[in-house]
């Protein structure tokens, strides 16, 4: 097989790592931890980051000698067997399919800035056309949904940006509202630091994704980690900055009822033009981190029929749009009734549960992958240790209704096991997702962009592999 003849560098890597993860999470999850921990939820955000670098290290590590996509069900299923392989695939098809219902619900809550009255049935449908919208753009192809993508994000961060960079010029000039709004640090203490976490941690999800094949990548064995640490670090510190702005300008006590943050802090640093400002742009980048979550979502039901692991029809490609269009309506229409009974919380929660259950096993995976293979990367050899005592930790910090509808979900996926266990392989499917080239190929068009410099080093490898 052909190889890319341009490797990523240091640089295009970090840009991957950040533009992965940073999206409409920060216009959902910046009042989680006001009702939690006041303005000293500032701390949850910075503990929840550095519980992300040390899963993500434990992600490289599994990449470094599994670069196929599929990601924690391909770790698991090489390091235990194609059980427990689905289940991590089961879980993560959850985790996604929950995550995706969330997007709808923040949608309508900041289009109600415009309309605060809207009726719950024009909520329903504004939730069903959002959702099969950005399905149909799936639905006719990947290469329109990259354009979409690529066009969404070039307005999605913007917004947060002029916000911030206005707000910490008006604290430098006006530093009593800061001091108000900030005092006292701790008016509920720490106890709720957990459950903060929870919540916050959703932010950070996505790092599985960014543990690209190692040998596209120049000097993979100090480059992964490095990218990483840097990616990550750059995410935190963009958080951490971003959120220190909003609860300056906004009490907690406000952010803590709200569902459209960010809109309360434009609106309190600009006015009704700052407040409309953030709504579009939060509108923008909700579509587009939904868009883009369909289109990796429903790529898993997609390999793991391709393992024999779920009914053929949803490795079916649609013969005009060569899509797997079985998949993307089945979980967009899923979404939309998850999105009609669920809350934004709720959902969250679900899906921080059930996607660190696929992070608790690629961190145990680590061992036994050590022993099959040569893992190279300079990573400390305690680090998954470490990843397990996370992931077990948040686990136990979900709601406990969270915790038991994620657990029946998951194990609802053992009968669908049984009856489709590993008998049958469609060699089509196989070879599409368990090829480098192809995986990435299409990771890199369809993953969200941070960076305008990247969209041009991607160009080129694109143009590279067409030729």
């Amino acid at each position: 097989m052909a190889q890319l003849k341009r490797k990523l560098s240091l640089f295009d890597v970090i840009n991957l790592v950040v533009g992965t993860i940073v999206g409409a999470d920060i216009y959902i999850a910046a009042s989680f931890g006001a009702g939690f921990l006041g303005p000293a939820s500032l701390i949850a955000w910075i503990i929840a980051g550095i519980m992300a670098i040390i899963i993500a290290l434990s992600f490289a590590e599994c990449s470094s000698v599994l670069p196929r996509a599929g990601g924690p069900y391909v770790y698991a299923k090489e390091a235990f067997g194609f059980f427990i392989g689905f289940l991590v695939g089961w879980s993560l098809l959850i985790a996604g399919w929950s995550a995706l219902a969330v997007f709808p619900l923040a949608f309508v809550a900041y289009l109600m800035y415009f309309f605060p009255n809207m009726p719950f049935i024009i909520q329903t449908m504004v939730k069903i056309i959002f959702v099969l919208f950005l399905a149909f753009i799936n639905y006719v192809g990947t290469k329109d949904a990259g354009i979409a993508n690529d066009i969404l994000t070039i307005i999605k961060l913007t917004p947060i940006f002029i916000l911030t960079i206005i707000g910490i010029g008006y604290f430098i000039f006006n530093p009593t509202l800061l001091v108000s709004n900030y005092s006292p640090f701790l008016p509920l203490g720490l106890g709720n630091l957990g459950s903060a976490i929870v919540l916050i941690f959703w932010a950070y999800v996505g790092f599985e994704l960014v543990t690209v094949p190692s040998n596209e990548i120049e000097d993979s064995k100090k480059n992964i980690p490095k990218a990483i640490v840097l990616g990550m670090g750059i995410i935190t510190l963009f958080y951490v900055i971003t959120n220190f702005v909003i609860l300056g300008i906004v009490p907690w006590t406000h952010l803590a009822g709200s569902t459209a943050p960010l809109a309360l802090a434009g609106f309190g640093l600009l006015g009704a033009f700052g407040a409309a400002f953030i709504t579009i742009g939060a509108l923008f980048s909700i579509a587009g981190s939904d868009e883009a979550g369909i289109l990796s979502t429903t790529r898993i039901p997609y390999a793991m029929a391709g393992d024999g692991l779920l009914p053929k029809v949803f490795a079916n490609l649609h013969p005009k749009y060569d899509t797997p269009y079985v998949s993307i309506i089945f979980i967009a229409g899923t979404a939309i009734i998850a999105s009609i009974i669920g809350t934004i919380s709720q959902l969250i929660i679900l899906s921080v549960f059930t996607i660190l259950f696929c992070y608790l096993v690629t961190c145990i995976s680590v061992f036994p992958l050590r022993k099959k293979y040569d893992i190279k990367l300079k990573v400390p050899s305690f680090t998954p240790i470490v990843g397990v005592i996370i992931s077990l930790y948040i686990m136990t910090q979900c709601n406990i209704n969270q915790i038991i509808i994620g657990t029946i979900l998951i194990a609802a996926g053992i009968p669908i096991y049984l009856k489709y266990s590993p008998k049958e392989e469609i060699k089509d499917v196989i070879k599409d997702i368990t090829s480098r080239e192809v995986f990435v190929r299409k990771w890199i068009r369809s993953r969200e962009i941070f960076l305008g410099y990247l969209l041009r080093r991607l160009a080129y490898v694109l143009k590279k592999i067409r030729s």
